[in-house]
């Protein structure tokens, strides 16, 4: 079934304690797929959700987890498997601030890159809703310091994402084994083979729900191109900021090389700039995400990796120092912009002949309005 309004949540029959998480975030109605995918899954239905990057899934299967846990049954009550760390931990955060008010339910995220010891730590502690992704997920299963037989409900958030990744054996071998759950939610924002089939083989009776992005729920985002020398786009970026003001940025680079180099660029100009790529520890990466995240980091540069895994509600402008290969990625990236009904700003900078068929494709595939712009003589933006 296809949704395309919210209802206020105290239609959903929630309890007081959810309700006082949600006043907090100061909302009374909720998205599209929070609509569709609350009530089903309070009454423990399967769901399938097919809904674009951004429009409030973690609410649509937190609070009907969050509302289903036992805090008197130590055991393990729910499972979220999310295709990164970043994810991981976003969706750990808003478990947290759901559960704020209902004493004894506990929340622990798994993910590599974190010692491992610290993860056993907190395991200790009982904890009913487990957040992960899938590797480290099964790494602590053989070591036989989780067990997740007891799991009533499990999502797959990013479930295209995930089977894309590699995890698909991984993903089928979690879900053998927790065969005792009410209910499977998958979360994707493309519904491809390999998630119709995890669909085929798990789901029973499920609920479909669709978002499609239409003009209420899609962002409001102008794009633009812009030709600039292979030495030059740091001076684009540089001077688009000067021009606009805008203080909270996003760029995404293709390579790790090419984060580190449009990063050094940056700051050589004396703009708060910093990268995060799968070579940087985690513990620098969550450093460098919560700069952002605080307003204190004005540009964040990053590979493809962190661009599912962040959620900030308020980037400003996003900049594609390199066109992406695939054109999800560049829907991917540019949806970090123009969130919470704020209209964005979108920048990909062209600096030779691949990637202007690149963006040429991503245009016509995508349908959108990619807009040629360039600095004129008083070097203020204009159409090219």
């Amino acid at each position: 079934m296809e949704y395309t309004e919210g209802v206020r949540f105290d239609s959903l029959g929630l309890s007081p304690e959810i309700m006082r998480a949600i006043a907090q975030r100061e909302i009374e109605v909720s998205t599209p797929v929070q609509a569709g995918c609350i009530p089903p899954m309070m009454n423990w239905q399967d769901v399938i959700a097919k809904a674009p990057t951004g429009t409030g899934k973690t609410f649509a299967y937190g609070i009907p987890i969050v509302e289903h846990i036992d805090p008197e049954d130590e055991s393990v009550q729910a499972v979220i498997l999310a295709p990164t760390r970043e994810l991981a931990i976003q969706i750990t955060d808003e478990i947290r601030d759901l559960s704020r008010y209902k004493p004894g339910v506990r929340c622990v995220c798994l993910y590599g890159g974190q010692p491992i010891g610290r993860q056993i730590d907190t395991l200790k502690k009982r904890p009913q809703i487990v957040v992960a992704t899938p590797g480290r997920l099964s790494d602590h299963m053989k070591r036989r310091t989780v067990r997740v037989d007891t799991a009533q409900t499990v999502v797959l958030d990013e479930a295209d994402r995930m089977l894309d990744m590699g995890f698909i054996h991984d993903v089928t071998r979690l879900l053998d084994r927790m065969d005792k759950r009410k209910n499977l939610g998958l979360f994707s924002a493309t519904i491809s083979r390999e998630v119709m089939d995890i669909a085929w083989v798990y789901q029973r009776d499920a609920a479909e729900i669709t978002v499609r992005e239409d003009e209420k729920n899609k962002p409001d985002i102008k794009q633009f191109r812009m030709d600039v020398s292979y030495d030059g786009k740091a001076d684009a970026i540089e001077k688009i900021l000067n021009e606009t003001g805008f203080d909270r940025c996003m760029a995404f680079c293709n390579t790790k090389g090419s984060t580190e180099r449009i990063t050094k660029f940056l700051q050589l100009r004396g703009i708060d700039a910093e990268c995060i790529h799968g070579d940087i520890p985690q513990k620098k990466r969550e450093q460098v995400m919560d700069r952002f995240r605080q307003g204190k980091l004005r540009v964040f540069v990053s590979t493809d990796v962190a661009a599912r895994g962040i959620d900030v509600d308020d980037v400003d402008i996003v900049f594609n120092c390199d066109v992406p290969d695939e054109n999800q990625d560049y829907i991917h990236r540019i949806g970090r912009t123009g969130r919470a009904k704020r209209q964005g700003i979108a920048v990909s900078l062209i600096a030779d002949y691949p990637s202007k068929m690149r963006i040429d494709d991503i245009a016509k595939k995508t349908r959108n309005e990619i807009v040629p712009v360039k600095f004129d003589e008083n070097g203020k933006l204009a159409p090219a």
